[in-house]
C-alpha cells in the first residue's frame, strides 16, 4: 500500500515520482509556496525581491508555451491544483465553447502587482526598508579605516 500522508521531514529526491508525490500530498499552506512567480526586472529592482506569490488582480505575462508573450490579469488562482487562469487566455473547443487555460506559475512573470491589499503592500514595503538598511550597513563597513597591517605596507 502506498503511503499518502505528507511528511514534513522529507527534504529532496532525484526521483520525479517522489517529487510529484510530495507536491500532490502537500497541505495547502505548503502548496501556497509553489505559487510564487518571478517579478519583472523593473519590479525586482523596485522591491528587491525575485518572486512574489501570485494573486487575483495581478497582471502577468506568459513566458512559455502556446500563449507566449501574451499578457493579462489573473482571473483565478487554483491553490489545490497549483494552476493560474488569466483573462483572455482561452481555448475554443470544436463545439464552439471557450475554456480558460490553466497555466503553471513557473511559466509566468508578474508585470504589475495588485496592491489593493494593505497587508501585501505593507509586506513588500517592509522588505524594501530592510534591504535599504542592510545596504547602508554594508556601505559603511566598506568605508572603514585601514587596518594596522595595511598601514605597515
Amino acid at each position: 500500500m502506498v503511503k499518502t500522508s505528507f511528511v514534513t521531514s522529507w527534504k529532496k529526491s532525484t526521483q520525479p515520482r517522489k517529487q510529484r508525490k510530495y507536491k500532490y500530498n502537500a497541505p495547502l499552506h505548503v502548496k501556497q509556496k509553489f505559487l510564487h512567480v518571478h517579478l519583472s526586472p523593473s519590479l525586482r529592482e523596485k522591491y528587491g525581491l525575485r518572486n512574489v506569490q501570485i494573486r487575483k488582480g495581478d497582471k502577468a505575462k506568459i513566458m512559455r508555451g502556446k500563449f507566449t508573450k501574451q499578457e493579462g490579469k489573473i482571473e483565478k488562482v487554483d491553490l489545490k491544483n497549483g494552476k493560474v487562469y488569466i483573462t483572455g487566455i482561452e481555448v475554443i473547443k470544436k463545439e464552439g465553447t471557450k475554456l480558460p487555460v490553466p497555466l503553471m506559475p513557473s511559466n509566468l512573470m508578474i508585470i504589475d502587482l495588485d496592491l489593493g491589499d494593505k497587508k501585501r503592500k505593507a509586506k513588500l514595503e517592509n522588505k524594501l526598508k530592510t534591504e535599504k538598511k542592510t545596504e547602508n550597513v554594508s556601505k559603511t563597513e566598506t568605508k572603514k579605516e585601514p587596518t594596522k597591517t595595511e598601514d605597515k605596507k
